[in-house]
C-alpha cells in the first residue's frame, strides 16, 4: 500500500511541477491519500482522472500478498471491501481493461472459493441455505462473467453479440495477449452453468464456454502453469449428453500436473470431485484426497492460498464420503 501511494505522490508532484498550484508539493505529498479521495467526488478536474487512473493501475496489477496468504479467512474478510473499491473505479474508468479483469477475477474466485465450495457440505444440513447459497454464488458468478465479457470487449467489440450468433467465428481474431481474460470469463461462465443446470436458458451458453475455453487452449495451452486445462477437468466431467468426457478429463488432469509441476493441488481435488465420484471410484477419491492433505502448503509460497483453499475442500469431501458413494468402505 505505501508503495502504491508513494508512486500517486509522485505522479502528483510531476503533474504539479511548473505553476505548482496550491497543493503540491511535500505539504501536497503528504495529503495524496485526501487528494485521491476528493478526486472521486470533484467533477471535472483534471487531477481527478489522472488519480483514478493511477489508483486503478496499481490495484490492477495485483498483489502476491493474497497468493502467499496462509489465512484463508482473512482472504475472505478482505475481498468485498476490495472489490467494492475497484467496482467504484470502474464507474469513473469503464473501459480499463485490467481493472475489468481485475474484477472479474475476484468475483470469480471469491464465488469458487468461499460461496460455492461450502454447497455440498450445507445440503445435507440445511438444504435452504444451501439453496440460498447456490443462488448467492451463481450470481456472483455471472457478474464476473459480465466483467470478463467486458474486458475482452475492449478489445474486441460487439463479442458478446457475437458470441451469441457464432462463437467459434466470434473468437477467431481474439490473440495471446486475451488468454487471461478468455479463462477468467469461461471460468466464471461454466462456474455459473454447473449451478444452473435446471435453467435451461444458462445450461443453452455451453457451446460459448466450450469454445472460449478451447480458443484459449489454442492460443496459449500451458498459460498459468496449467490453469486452462485444470479447467477441463472440471467441464469434461459434465457428462456425454453435454458433450464431456470423462476420459478426456483424465488426459487434462495429467496434462494439468505436469505444467503445475507440483506447485498445485487443486487438480488433485478437482479430479476426485468431478470424476472419482462420478465413476464410483473411493479408492482414487481417497488416495487423491489424501495425497493432497500430506502437501507442505509453505514449500511454495507463491501458491500457498490456492493450496490451503484446495485442502479445505478436501477435508469437506473426506468428510462427505459415507453419502458420497453408494457402496460402504470395505
Amino acid at each position: 500500500m505505501v508503495g502504491r501511494v508513494q508512486r500517486i505522490a509522485t505522479m502528483v508532484d510531476a503533474r504539479c511541477s511548473g505553476s505548482r498550484p496550491r497543493g503540491c508539493g511535500p505539504a501536497g505529498r503528504l495529503g495524496v491519500l485526501s487528494v485521491v479521495c476528493l478526486a472521486l467526488v470533484l467533477p471535472g478536474c483534471s487531477i481527478k482522472r489522472m488519480a483514478i487512473k493511477t489508483v486503478a493501475d496499481s490495484l490492477s496489477e495485483g498483489t502476491s500478498s493474497f497468493a502467499t496468504d496462509d489465512d484463508p479467512e482473512l482472504i475472505k474478510e478482505a475481498l468485498p471491501f476490495g472489490l467494492k473499491t475497484l467496482e467504484g473505479l470502474l464507474a469513473q474508468l469503464p473501459t480499463h481493461r485490467p481493472l475489468l479483469r481485475s474484477v472479474a477475477v475476484g468475483f470469480t474466485s471469491s464465488s469458487a472459493g468461499f460461496i460455492r465450495s461450502d454447497i455440498r457440505g450445507l445440503e445435507d444440513v440445511d438444504l435452504d441455505r444451501a439453496r440460498e447459497q447456490k443462488v448467492r454464488a451463481r450470481r456472483m458468478f455471472i457478474r464476473a462473467r459480465d466483467y470478463g465479457l467486458r474486458a475482452l470487449e475492449v478489445a474486441h467489440p460487439n463479442l458478446r453479440q457475437n458470441l451469441m450468433q457464432d462463437p467459434k467465428a466470434a473468437l477467431a481474431k481474439t490473440k495471446k495477449t486475451d488468454v487471461p481474460d478468455l479463462y477468467w470469463t469461461a471460468a466464471a461462465w461454466g462456474s455459473a452453468i454447473s449451478l444452473g443446470k435446471d435453467q435451461m436458458d444458462v445450461v443453452a451458453d455451453v457451446p460459448i464456454v466450450d469454445a472460449m475455453i478451447h480458443r484459449a487452449l489454442e492460443l496459449d495451452e500451458p498459460w498459468d502453469a496449467g490453469s486452462l486445462t485444470e479447467f477441463m477437468i472440471a467441464f469434461e466431467s459434465r457428462g456425454d449428453a453435454q458433450g464431456g468426457s470423462l476420459d478426456r478429463a483424465r488426459t487434462y488432469f495429467n496434462r494439468t500436473m505436469e505444467l503445475a509441476q507440483g506447485k498445485r493441488i487443486s487438480p488433485l481435488v478437482s479430479l476426485a470431485e468431478n470424476v472419482s465420484i462420478t465413476t464410483q471410484n473411493r479408492a482414487e477419491f481417497e488416495k487423491l484426497l489424501d495425497e493432497a492433505l500430506a502437501f507442505d502448503c509453505d514449500k511454495y509460497p507463491e501458491t500457498r492460498l490456492v493450496n490451503l483453499l484446495a485442502q479445505k475442500r478436501a477435508r469437506q469431501l473426506e468428510a462427505l464420503a459415507g453419502s458420497l458413494f453408494l457402496e460402504e468402505k470395505s
